[in-house]
């Protein structure tokens, strides 16, 4: 199993150049950002995991202009978007993006997407897509991102997205496009990525039972035909080695740390916790 580093991507924390570098060097394969453009200053959605939103919620800065920095100090480690947020974008706009860094990366762009959790901040971008139909217009996003990646003249029907044939060039480096992870949980979140993702990718917040989700996730993209769906896992908090190999007994193909690790609201140089976790690489690298 891969070990990978989720980062808030705030200006709080050591530059994107820098910190690739350190993770390249200590053995992390991927370095994973998400993405909040704006956070609505008043608002009634709850924080998921309770309390007070965050600080570093409101300081995330572009991931993939920072990520297009980490490309730059690097030389393989991949290039993860955790998540991105398509509905709050203009497609043309992010299929462009999206295609140029995988190209000035040399092909590393691992494509997270999500339907994100703050209703007033979708309402912002798309009043007409409701909230209860958000996982609907993630799957027609996906599916407009793929034809804009891969279609010589580019095409799309659907009911939130939809437009004639265009030209969008250049196209990814990797062929035919950056595998997409489906950033999405619960039953309907698993439905949805087991019918279009490339890799899932959940959390384990503490919130339930990875062995069974992953099993019921392993019996779905079976089900349907799809076997061997690669999981990469959002593990919370300061997860022990127990925990991580328990991932790689699961067949998870790659975990991430960093996110809500003790002191992430405010610790600028997670380098301690980095070099903590890069000697476990070499063991979970061989289970």
């Amino acid at each position: 199993m891969q070990l990978g580093f989720s980062s808030m991507n705030t200006p709080a924390e050591i530059p994107p150049d820098e910190l690739a570098r350190a993770l390249e060097e200590r053995g992390y394969d991927s370095l994973f950002m998400g993405e909040h453009p704006h956070i609505p200053t008043s608002r009634e959605t709850p924080y998921p995991a309770g309390g007070t939103m965050p600080e570093p919620y409101r300081w995330m800065m572009d991931p993939f202009v920072s990520l297009t920095a980490a490309a730059m100090s690097t030389t393989d480690l991949k290039l993860g978007l955790g998540v991105a947020l398509p509905l709050e974008h203009d497609l043309f706009d992010l299929a462009k993006t999206a295609a140029t860094l995988d190209r000035l990366s040399g092909g590393r762009l691992l494509f997270g997407v999500g339907v994100g959790w703050n209703v007033e901040e979708l309402a912002n971008v798309r009043p007409t897509i409701p909230w209860k139909r958000r996982f609907r217009a993630l799957r027609e996003s996906v599916g407009a991102l793929r034809a804009l990646w891969c279609d010589e003249e580019s095409e799309y029907r659907g009911e939130y997205f939809d437009f004639d044939p265009v030209w969008s060039l250049p196209k990814p480096l990797q062929d035919p496009h950056p595998p997409i992870l489906a950033g999405v949980s619960g039953r309907l979140g698993m439905r949805h990525a087991v019918e279009w993702a490339d890799m899932w990718m959940p959390m384990d917040a503490g919130l339930g039972n990875v062995a069974k989700k992953v099993r019921l996730f392993r019996e779905a993209t079976k089900a349907a035909g799809r076997d061997d769906v690669p999981i990469t896992i959002v593990a919370f908090g300061d997860p022990d080695y127990d925990t991580l190999a328990s991932y790689a007994a699961l067949g998870i193909e790659r975990a991430t740390v960093g996110i809500e690790r003790k002191g992430w609201k405010t610790d600028a140089t997670p380098l301690a916790f980095i070099d903590r976790y890069a000697k476990m690489i070499p063991t979970l690298q061989d289970t």
